[in-house]
């Protein structure tokens, strides 16, 4: 059905890996997104990785480490926290971390990266972003408001919720999916009425 095709084109967003100037996490208690983001740091696309995080606004505190508990297995207390740990133990210099750790949502993961890239007089023309696969669309949205001169290539890693994978070719086929998907495009609808409403007035 084309308007199953056309959420999908418009939630789950990935691009071609190209090199770019950081990459950027999105916060998230998922050992993957920090794996990947290694991955690529190692394969020279970005120099520098901004996690991002602090504790969950419903919660407040980390939401506790979702898989690989073994190897990731300290006492975090951010996600920017547990997100560094894994990029250490992946390969990742130290000095290539710059730590973003007061966010509690994702537009507060944009907005705060952006204050400190700022404060590290950084000049972000491309970024990498690594996040999960449904959440691909808003985590774009975010951060194209806060840095809306950057160029930026979305990476997202697949996502599995009670064992169940989410992904552009099955959400819609599972209850856990559909929830997931369409409660990613009202958000989507919803959260940034704002920041849209301001734009009509440069556009």
């Amino acid at each position: 059905m084309k308007i199953i095709d056309d959420i999908t084109n418009f939630i789950f967003v990935e691009d071609i890996p190209e090199e770019a100037d950081i990459i950027f996490i999105p916060g998230g208690s998922h050992p993957e997104l920090g794996e990947y983001a290694a991955a690529l740091w190692k394969q020279g696309f970005a120099k520098l990785i901004m996690p991002s995080g602090g504790v969950s606004v419903k919660s407040g505190k980390f939401g506790g480490v979702k898989s690989k508990f073994e190897i990731y297995n300290k006492n975090y207390l951010t996600d920017c926290e547990f997100l560094s740990d894994v990029l250490l133990k992946n390969g990742v210099s130290e000095s290539s971390i710059i730590r973003e750790e007061k966010s509690g949502y994702t537009k507060e993961n944009a907005m705060f990266s952006r204050k400190i890239a700022d404060e590290n007089n950084l000049n972000i023309g491309k970024a990498i972003i690594c996040c999960k696969s449904f959440h691909a669309r808003r985590t774009l949205i975010c951060y194209q408001l806060a840095f809306p001169d950057s160029r930026f290539y979305i990476h997202p890693i697949p996502y599995y919720q009670d064992n169940t994978l989410i992904s552009k070719e099955n959400w819609y086929k599972t209850d856990i999916g559909i929830k997931r998907v369409l409660g990613e495009l009202q958000r989507c609808g919803t959260q940034f009425n704002d920041e849209i409403m301001e734009l009509k007035d440069y556009l």
